[in-house]
C-alpha cells in the first residue's frame, strides 16, 4: 500500500507472514514518515529534542516533509517536472526503498510469490509504477489497483449491519491471532 504511509506485506495461502509497520516508522520513507533509519543516526539527530518533536518527525514531518518542505506528492511531481533535482532524488530515493522492500519481502516467501499487488493513492503516478517493474517484476507479475478505498469498505460494512444482512462484531481487545500452526 503506497500513499501517505507506506506497508509492504507477504502474504501466504491468505496469512500474513510479514509486514513492516509503515505507521510505526518502519519501511521506506513516505511523503510524511521518516521510514527506517539507522539507530545511532537516529540517537545523534534526537540529541536535545523532546519526544513530540520526535514523534512529529516519525509521523508527519518526516520523508517528503522533512526533505522539501511538503508532503504533497502532486506538488513533488510539479518540481521534479520543473527540473527540481532535490525533488527528483527524494522521490527516486522513495521508489528505491520501496522496491528494497518489495524485494525482502520475496526471501520470507522463499521467492514462491504469485503477484505484487499495488494499491494506494501514489499509484496515480505511472513513473512509480514503472519503476517497480522494472526493478521487481522478474519476481512476479505486478497488478496495480489505484487509489484509497478504506473509507468505502468501512462504509459498506456499516450498510451490511444497519440492513440486517450482517451482525455487528465486538471488539474484545483479545488478539485474533495466536500464532503460527503448522497447516497452511
Amino acid at each position: 500500500h503506497i500513499d501517505g504511509g507506506i506497508t509492504i506485506g507477504a502474504h501466504d495461502h491468505g496469512r500474513m507472514i510479514d509486514c513492516n509497520s509503515g505507521a510505526g516508522g518502519d519501511g521506506p520513507f513516505t511523503p510524511s514518515r521518516i521510514g527506517s533509519v539507522g539507530i545511532v543516526d537516529f540517537i545523534d539527530f534526537a540529541n536535545g529534542k523532546d519526544l513530540d518533536q520526535l514523534k512529529h518527525l516519525c509521523n508527519v514531518g518526516g520523508g517528503f516533509s522533512s526533505l522539501l518542505d511538503t508532503n504533497d506528492a502532486d506538488e513533488v511531481m510539479r518540481r521534479i517536472q520543473n527540473g527540481d533535482t532535490a525533488a527528483k532524488r527524494a522521490w527516486d530515493t522513495m521508489v528505491y526503498q520501496i522496491c528494497k522492500y518489495i524485494g525482502s519481502m520475496a526471501t520470507v516467501l522463499c521467492g514462491k510469490v504469485d503477484a505484487i499487488l499495488l494499491t494506494g493513492g501514489l499509484m496515480r503516478f505511472d513513473c512509480i509504477i514503472e519503476e517497480i517493474k522494472n526493478r521487481c517484476g522478474f519476481i512476479a507479475p505486478v497488478y496495480v489497483y489505484p487509489g484509497e478505498v478504506e473509507q468505502e469498505a468501512m462504509a459498506s460494512g456499516a450498510m451490511r449491519v444497519l440492513t440486517g444482512k450482517e451482525s455487528p462484531k465486538t471488539y474484545t481487545g483479545i488478539p485474533v491471532f495466536n500464532g503460527f500452526d503448522d497447516e497452511k
